[in-house]
């Protein structure tokens, strides 16, 4: 009777031994990470933080774009891989919008997957065509309640955080303004400078060369606090929207049940690529800013965006994919 205890204990000691030893020596090989988007974009960010994990892990970090299903494709794969810290997946903020708009997704996006680290968030900014009398958020609401359904806004395509935070602010103003999707921000911002568009919610960097030459007036930012590059735009938040928050995000997850310490290994290592002033100087060009979480804080912050889309989607009627 007293040798089974004893037993037990001692297989729990090993257990643990081996566990560590094993998180001691990752990776022993070549880590994938997959980026469930084509090159450019999440992709650059998938790039950075992975050259930093390879150089710090003397082992190659190679970085696998599988786009397709809008982000589907590679999020399944990496579903469905080992659980031992050698497939890893880029995980953009879709993660959180696609489960509330897909009806038949292949995997679960909280009970598959081990959430890692966030690398980023990306703030959105709302702009107009120069030619629409609106000089703040205040002023377009305003228009959008005088004029309902006759202003429209372009985005990226549907199911885009761009078109997410377009819908949140017409939940959150109480108006309607009409959702044009584009194939990329590029044709967006071409028919908006066109006027053939009124608004429009895209990313800074995508913005901004065409706001300092006086083609776009931006009105707010959608992240809690202004932009530490572009501080002279407004927030939601300070607009009279409070609490709006609608931005892009970037992180890092593995298949679930992806050992404990392996998971906590990878955190660090980001957290520390994260402080690295050359990351920093790319993350600023992309308009991106460095974001570290702890595995519990970035698995909270997935769950609380899962609800917040789902909210939005479920008001706007968004069709599913």
């Amino acid at each position: 009777m007293s040798f089974r205890p004893t037993l037990l204990v001692l297989l729990c000691v090993f257990s643990a031994l081996a566990t560590h030893a094993h998180a001691q020596t990752y990776p022993a090989r070549a880590v994938r990470v997959v980026v469930p988007f084509p090159p450019g974009g999440t992709d650059f960010i998938g790039r950075v933080v992975s050259q930093k994990l390879s150089e710090a892990w003397g082992q190659p970090v190679v970085v696998e774009n599988r786009p397709g299903g809008t982000t589907v494709i590679g999020t399944e794969i990496v579903a469905k891989a080992p659980p031992d810290g050698y497939t890893l997946l880029v995980t953009p903020v879709p993660f959180a919008i696609v489960p509330n708009i897909s009806t038949k997704l292949p995997y679960d996006p909280i009970k598959d997957f081990e959430p890692i680290a966030l690398f980023n968030i990306t703030p959105l900014v709302f702009v107009v065509n120069p030619t629409v009398p609106a000089k703040t958020i205040k002023d377009l609401i305003a228009i959008a309640k005088a004029r309902p359904g006759l202003l429209n806004f372009a985005t990226s395509g549907i199911g885009s955080s761009n078109h997410l935070a377009g819908e949140l602010f017409n939940v959150m103003a109480g108006v309607k303004i009409e959702h044009v999707p584009y194939k990329g921000s590029a044709p967006a911002m071409i028919d908006l400078v066109g006027g053939h568009v009124d608004l429009a919610v895209t990313t800074l960097t995508s913005a901004v060369p065409l706001i300092k030459a006086g083609k776009l007036r931006p009105l707010a930012v959608t992240s809690l606090q202004r932009s530490p590059d572009y501080p002279d735009i407004p927030t939601m938040n300070e607009s009279g929207l409070k609490g709006f928050q609608a931005v892009a995000w970037n992180g890092l997850s593995a298949p679930a049940r992806t050992p404990k310490d392996i998971v906590n290994k990878i955190n660090a290592d980001v957290a520390t690529a994260l402080r690295s002033p050359d990351v920093i100087e790319k993350f600023k060009n992309e308009g991106a800013q460095p974001l570290s979480m702890t595995p519990p804080e970035f698995s909270a912050f997935i769950r609380d965006e899962l609800v917040k889309w789902g909210k939005v989607v479920a008001f706007a009627k968004i069709k599913s994919l």
